[in-house]
């Protein structure tokens, strides 16, 4: 009985945690027909073809049964825009995914697109051969697109971000657990908003490095020339300062480097005087 009562408690406790579908996110529709996913066939064995020339100047490859076209008008290097995708399945289970014409499949449920074409983009979501989900997503040139899928709720657009030059991101899981809690409004803003781990690490080297104000303030206006910084991560900047004149300063300067406006109300926690947060406050008010 006590082992029983345990194990209860484990998997409550596994839920508890888990992400719920539909808290964040916008939901796609999925365009798959009934037929489509009633058939089952693996993505991998199906005959595509790819660049059609526009004229008639097709050869084709004759190799044992199998015919290929080729085509002396393609391009592999054409250049059509650059956008992202990155879909995470938090599920169990050997999922493969279609973005355009590329294909991923694994059990680990991360799943990176990169170098492809901006506009009207297919999405093809495959469990063990079956197809159950397709639709259309609209990339962007330059933006990264995170999105969330669950098989029985359906795919779930959470956010779009400009891409920074780079491949990834510090902490993997930190744009999917952005959108469950830890922040809000738009992040689309121009500027490179720090990360969770990156913030961590810049607080943690301000407070061991510098044990006043202006050295604080010092570290944080230099970095205040390459990032941008959330509410919260603001909040905690403010309130690492110990006079209240300081820290109003500092509120009032990093307003207009804070990628979430719509929650700057969280910062009033780091003053200790009311007459503090009511400066601020008009200080916002007249901008």
């Amino acid at each position: 009985m006590k082992k029983i009562f345990i194990s209860w408690m484990l998997l409550a406790g596994i839920s508890s945690w888990a992400q719920e579908a539909g808290k964040a996110g916008e939901l796609l529709k999925n365009e798959a027909s009934t037929t489509e996913m009633r058939t089952s066939k693996s993505p991998d064995e199906r005959n595509k073809t790819f660049d059609q020339p526009r004229s008639g100047n097709n050869t084709t490859l004759k190799r044992g049964n199998e015919n290929r076209i080729k085509n002396p008008n393609y391009q592999w290097n054409r250049n059509y825009g650059y956008a992202e995708v990155f879909l995470r399945i938090p599920e169990q289970g050997f999922f493969t995914v279609e973005v355009g014409d590329q294909m991923m499949a694994n059990g680990s449920g991360k799943y990176r697109f990169f170098d492809l074409s901006s506009g009207r983009m297919p999405i093809s979501i495959y469990e063990n051969g079956f197809l159950i989900y397709r639709t259309t997503l609209i990339l962007r040139n330059n933006n990264r697109m995170v999105l969330d899928f669950f098989t029985k709720e359906g795919l779930y657009l959470l956010d779009s971000y400009p891409v920074q030059n780079q491949y990834g991101f510090n902490d993997w899981n930190d744009i999917w657990n952005n959108p469950y809690g830890n922040h809000s409004g738009d992040w689309s803003l121009q500027g490179n908003v720090m990360d969770n781990h990156s913030f961590r690490q810049f607080f943690d080297m301000m407070m061991n490095n510098e044990s006043f104000d202006e050295g604080k303030i010092k570290m944080i206006n230099q970095q205040m020339r390459t990032s941008m910084f959330t509410s919260v991560q603001i909040r905690d900047l403010v309130k690492a300062l110990s006079f209240d004149n300081k820290k109003l300063a500092l509120a009032k300067s990093m307003y207009q480097n804070c990628a979430d406006k719509d929650r700057y109300f969280l910062v009033y926690d780091a003053f200790d005087f009311e007459s503090s947060k009511r400066e601020l406050m008009d200080y916002i008010s007249n901008l």
